[in-house]
């Protein structure tokens, strides 16, 4: 089955599945509403209105403003923009150096894995998110500071498993073939052994997702993160947390929507990592 089958495939068993369909919905309105915040809402996020401070949910405003004014669902919008940005940036940049690192270390072998190995067990000695605090002290507090805290503790994770794949792929008859036809070590790897491996590189990068929007969202919330102006999930919760007992809303809502998108995420994850895992059992015994 060619990849275009397989995706209409697993397409129709995601929509047998309902409470995977209702939260697939959910996740692209996210990305949407996030993509087209500066259309969606009618308000500024930045711009401050003091007379309207710390409103409840109403008409005008459908979750209340904050304690500057500025209207609360836009802040989410555009929040949801730089959250979502920074989990898929900093998880697309795992897949390039992990995959890159993993497959170099699993192939050549040597003192290439060794080399590499070293690095790995080097930043697995330590807590991801300490790690994720040291490098955001290091590189600043911006959104490029961000990306790199995040991105460099990241790619660990996922260089560990392309490694261990390309170790068994590698010991497969057919690349014993290739070898023997004369193909380049460059070729056999790039060309035959990766792309056999793309199951398990999309569930490894699908579930780095919601992991780096909550690391970053972690990091926002300690004020070791984004700052303001900048607005994220995490900041607006932090904000939030200053007027909990007088303004719950503040909180609830960053809260809410934080939960919502990592539940979709990780529940859609494990989803096709099943589907994946079951697609290479149906090939094998093919």
């Amino acid at each position: 089955m060619n990849s275009t089958g397989k995706a209409n495939s697993w397409l129709s068993l995601l929509l047998r599945d309902r409470f995977a369909t209702i939260l697939f919905i959910a996740l692209i309105a996210s990305l949407l509403l996030a993509v087209l915040a500066p259309w969606v809402s009618p308000y500024d996020p930045d711009v401050q209105v003091i007379e309207s401070r710390l409103l409840g949910p109403s008409a005008e405003h459908w979750l209340g403003t904050d304690s500057l004014g500025r209207d609360l669902a836009t802040r989410l919008l555009f929040g949801a923009r730089l959250s979502l940005s920074i989990g898929v940036a900093t998880a697309l940049f795992s897949l390039v150096l992990g995959t890159l690192t993993g497959a170099l270390a699993g192939f050549f072998k040597g003192w290439t894995d060794r080399v590499i190995t070293g690095f790995i067990d080097f930043f697995s000695i330590f807590p991801s998110l300490l790690l994720a605090i040291l490098f955001s002290l290091l590189f600043g507090r911006g959104v490029f500071g961000i990306f790199l805290s995040i991105g460099i503790v990241a790619w660990v994770q996922h260089a560990r498993l392309v490694r261990a794949q390309v170790l068994q792929a590698a010991e497969q008859p057919y690349v014993e073939s290739a070898r023997a036809l004369g193909i380049s070590d460059q070729r056999i790897l790039w060309r035959h052994i990766l792309p056999n491996l793309w199951g398990p590189i999309l569930v490894s990068v699908s579930a780095q997702i919601p992991s780096n929007i909550m690391a970053e969202s972690f990091l926002s919330f300690l004020g070791l993160g984004l700052q303001p102006p900048h607005a994220s999930w995490g900041t607006l919760a932090s904000e939030g947390t200053r007027a909990l007992r007088s303004h719950p809303h503040l909180l609830i809502f960053p809260s809410l929507a934080l939960f919502m998108v990592l539940l979709a995420s990780q529940y859609l994850g494990d989803w096709l990592r099943d589907r994946v895992s079951a697609s290479f059992k149906a090939e094998s015994n093919d």
